[in-house]
């Protein structure tokens, strides 16, 4: 099981006194493919491409752009595109303007686009976004697991990958991806653990330095985690482009990042299309097996997995399961006594060192190439 060797980019500084702030601009930018008839949007892609050297290419429709979309490095379409050319991949990002809202998102789902930009607001992140484009190395791995069914027990199978992925040197970050669940770090320790939550980043924009990002994470288990506050004050979600902001820090501080996506709507519909790799956990049971695959109608198409709670000898094999949903069997969850009790008294880390969960992730982690 080898390690990746992570390339850390330097952090922006800003402007010195009298110079104007180019901070924002790409070292290296990629051969750009703008899809826009939006003026607008045209010249925010041309500023922030032509200004570092890049080449920028415009096409004003599908039609026009389909001859040189898949060899171009990056794909960028305005928010006035509402749909793609056949048989070609996904955009890289939706570009859009200010004032547009949620509808970004939902039509940034809808074309497949991994991110979204609101110009000019998010022109220091596009910058650093298409110069990360052009290295190598893309980053960390983000899997997300959610759960099939309610109970299935994502969040302790999350607890567990991540730590067995820290024990064995892997640089992780465990993401808490549902506001509802009560906060993921009370099963995680039973004290007050210092570091930032979610709500500490409601103000994040544009490029977050990696570095400064994983050091103000609390950290347990041989990983790093961002939860959500395990108090019953009430709290302020980030909007959309503080959770991208989020996200690219973490593919850019850690070599592999564990979202446990829950089953609400902001975890599914948001955080699930930042993710490589899912991981579908449901149990071993009929109710659960017809609850999972209506959760899985519901998922981006990107490569999944199922995990199942239980053993061969629980009411429904683990392998029908897997066969009824068209999905490989990546691992099965050990039914371990105490998990309930375990959760209440943060003390999930502790039966994480069982031999039986260990089989559990090590079968995972290694069949999924999370960390190979």
């Amino acid at each position: 099981m080898s390690k990746r060797n992570r390339r850390h980019r330097q952090s922006i500084s800003p402007a010195t006194e009298g110079e104007p702030n180019r901070s924002w601009l790409p070292r290296d930018a990629s051969g750009v493919l703008l899809v826009s008839a939006d003026p607008y949007l045209q010249e925010e892609a041309k500023r922030v491409v032509a200004a570092a050297g890049g080449t920028l290419r415009t096409a004003v429709g599908v039609t026009e752009a389909v001859h040189v979309w898949d060899s171009a490095d990056v794909v960028l379409v305005g928010s006035d595109v509402r749909e793609l050319p056949p048989r070609r991949r996904p955009p890289s990002v939706l570009l859009g303007r200010a004032g547009e809202g949620d509808g970004l998102w939902r039509l940034a789902a809808a074309l497949g686009a991994d991110r979204v930009a609101v110009l000019p607001e998010a022109a220091a992140w596009l910058a650093e976004y298409l110069s990360m484009s052009g290295a190598p190395d893309p980053g960390g791995t983000v899997t997300g697991i959610v759960g099939g069914c309610g109970g299935a027990g994502a969040s302790t199978a999350a607890i567990w990958l991540a730590q067995a992925a820290g024990s064995e040197g892997v640089s992780t970050l465990l993401i808490d991806g549902d506001p509802w669940g009560g906060g993921l770090e009370l099963a995680l320790t039973d004290g007050s653990v210092p570091g930032l939550r979610w709500p500490d980043f409601q103000e994040s924009r544009g490029s977050i330095d990696p570095a400064q990002f994983r050091d103000s994470l609390p950290a347990a288990g041989g990983f790093a985690y961002l939860s959500w506050p395990g108090t019953r004050e009430a709290v302020k979600s980030p909007d959309a482009g503080a959770v991208a902001a989020i996200m690219d820090a973490a593919r850019r501080g850690f070599e592999l990042i564990i979202v446990d996506l829950g089953r609400s709507g902001e975890g599914v519909g948001r955080l699930a299309w930042d993710c490589d790799k899912l991981l579908l956990l449901t149990t071993a049971h009929l109710r659960s097996a017809v609850a999972s695959a209506r959760i899985l109608n519901e998922l981006p198409p990107v490569e999944t997995g199922l995990i199942v709670r239980g053993s061969n000898a629980s009411p429904v094999s683990p392998s029908f399961i897997a066969e009824s949903l068209g999905l490989p069997l990546v691992g099965v969850v050990p039914e371990v006594r105490g998990v309930a009790a375990g959760t209440e008294l943060g003390r999930l880390l502790e039966m994480g060192r069982r031999k039986s969960v260990g089989r559990f992730t090590d079968e995972v982690l290694e069949l999924n190439g999370a960390i190979q």
